[in-house]
């Protein structure tokens, strides 16, 4: 039976210190065998910071303690307490021309075999074997950049697993559901619990509460780089570890139930695309209408569809009157069209570029002079300005976007939308991987264009953010509304039920989409 009262990692002391941010001071915490510890913090608290000094991507400052225990019993440290930490990073590291096969052995010299030529077969079953734990079943010979980002995660997770020599190692998940929704969520946490259960440690990073509350033993919360506190779960519930995490009480900010008044903005008919059939709507000035829907119902292919980034098969769409070019991004955005994706480091931003030039890229002209000179002071005034209005912390304009944590970067791809004052904002899981401080800066921000007569469409899978919001949602189900749900009737049960084809008492399924 595995030693339950000694640590397998040990962290006493770590700080990390960058130029002008102190991003960790003096955190100490362990992770005993078969716990599992939810790591949690705003984004910027010092999570990310943390994860990458123990993956060996930055080096702690002088008197940071790190040690793991080793096939011995020892606690060691340096380069061998590496070899039992395992680790699922929020990018995945997956390298997207490399099929799943060619993922998975990455880094292991073929299994073992560093001179001996790769067996097909043989690597294609062990693929499968590993991702079958997962209740996947995919085709492990194409590119894992056309898989589903659900199917990229659980690829991830299966290569952090492979090749385990022994069960007390400490696996460490930062953001592993990011992309996963409703059964396959629970498909990894059987998994991890399957690990811990064996005897390892497992560190959880997630900004989703309910699953802290759910699968972890133990909660570590960092606040400004330091740990604010360390509790048990079962003493804690969601508004209590809001409450540790921010500080302070989070304000409720669920919209103001009213009547959508304003004149048409968007009008959608008929459209369709692999995974879309025959949906239409009509979104008016200051309304917002929520899609929602389990993996695969369509749900993240609608918004990409509208915006032109996927290929539309049939169908119009309509902006103001204006009917836009299938598959042409650039007619969207002239019509005053806004899109804000699902996977902001692949599509919403340039990570490489600063934060001004990714403030000013969607629209240049008003800061141009004459011979089309690009005018510095305005375009330097413009950044600050939004700066402040979207909190943007540390307010570094120079400072490429990719140092900034995920809800500082979401923020950033909200205001370079924004100060277009787009007519038809549409939003993809736009508070995905996000903290709770962001989450509420961010839904005052869209509240805000509401406010000015932006017509919103928010496709997300996050129940409570559709009922905080909207003001009616559609329930989409094999790529056709299932359901509409009004403000009136919007509860996160009903969601779930329609979401999930369960009859619910007074529920209107007349399969259509809304009123025109």
């Amino acid at each position: 039976m595995a030693d339950t009262t000694a640590p397998l990692l040990r962290i006493e002391g770590m700080s990390k210190t960058f130029p002008g941010l102190k991003a960790l001071d003096d955190v100490s915490l362990e992770v005993r065998p078969g716990e599992i510890v939810a790591v949690l913090g705003h984004n910027g608290s010092g999570k990310s910071t943390l994860v990458k000094i123990l993956a060996g991507v930055h080096q702690a400052d002088p008197g940071t303690v790190v040690e793991v225990r080793d096939a011995t019993g020892a606690l060691v440290a340096g380069p061998a307490a590496r070899e039992g930490l395992h680790f699922i990073h929020q990018d995945l590291g997956l390298a997207d021309i490399l099929t799943t096969v060619e993922n998975l052995g990455l880094g292991t010299s073929a299994r073992g075999r560093a001179f001996a030529p790769v067996r097909g077969a043989a690597e294609r079953r062990h693929a499968r074997q590993l991702l079958a734990r997962f209740g996947a079943d995919l085709d492990v010979t194409i590119p894992v950049g056309r898989l589903s980002p659900a199917q990229r995660a659980i690829v991830a997770i299966a290569r952090a697993m492979d090749g385990w020599t022994r069960p007390d190692n400490v696996l460490l998940l930062d953001e592993p559901t990011t992309a996963l929704h409703g059964d396959e969520v629970q498909v990894l946490f059987e998994a991890v619990r399957r690990v811990a259960a064996s005897g390892a440690g497992v560190v959880f990073i997630s900004h989703r509460l309910d699953e802290v509350l759910e699968l972890a033993d133990r909660v570590v919360v960092l606040r400004d780089g330091r740990v604010v506190a360390e509790e048990t779960t079962s003493r804690l519930d969601h508004d209590a570890i809001v409450k540790l995490i921010a500080g302070r009480e989070i304000a409720d900010t669920a919209a103001t139930p009213r009547d959508a008044t304003g004149e048409p903005v968007l009008t959608v008919t008929g459209i369709s695309g692999t995974e879309i059939s025959d949906f239409s709507l009509t979104l008016r000035a200051g309304e917002i209408v929520g899609v929602s829907g389990i993996l695969g119902s369509g749900r993240e292919q609608l918004a990409p569809i509208l915006f032109g980034a996927q290929h539309r098969t049939g169908g119009r769409v309509e902006v103001d009157g204006q009917e836009l070019i299938p598959d042409d991004t650039r007619t969207a955005i002239e019509s005053g069209m806004a899109y804000v994706p699902a996977d902001r480091r692949r599509h919403g931003v340039v990570m490489e570029m600063s934060v001004r030039e990714n403030l000013t890229l969607p629209l240049m002209r008003p800061l141009r002079r004459a011979f089309g000179r690009l005018d510095g002071r305005a375009e330097r005034a413009l950044t600050r300005s939004w700066m402040q209005t979207v909190g943007l912390r540390p307010a570094s304009p120079e400072q490429q976007l990719k140092l900034f944590s995920g809800g500082n970067q979401q923020k950033v791809v909200l205001a370079k939308w924004l100060r277009v004052r787009p007519r038809v904002l549409l939003l993809d899981e736009p508070t995905q991987g996000v903290d709770v401080g962001a989450i509420a800066a961010i839904y005052e921000l869209v509240l805000a264009a509401r406010r000015d007569g932006t017509a919103v469409l928010l496709c997300s899978s996050d129940t409570k953010e559709l009922v905080s919001l909207c003001d009616r949602v559609l329930v989409l189900k094999d790529g056709r509304v299932v359901s509409e749900i009004p403000r009136a009737s919007l509860t996160e049960e009903r969601l779930i039920r329609d979401e999930l084809g369960l009859e619910t008492a007074g529920s209107s399924r007349s399969g259509t989409n809304g009123p025109e």
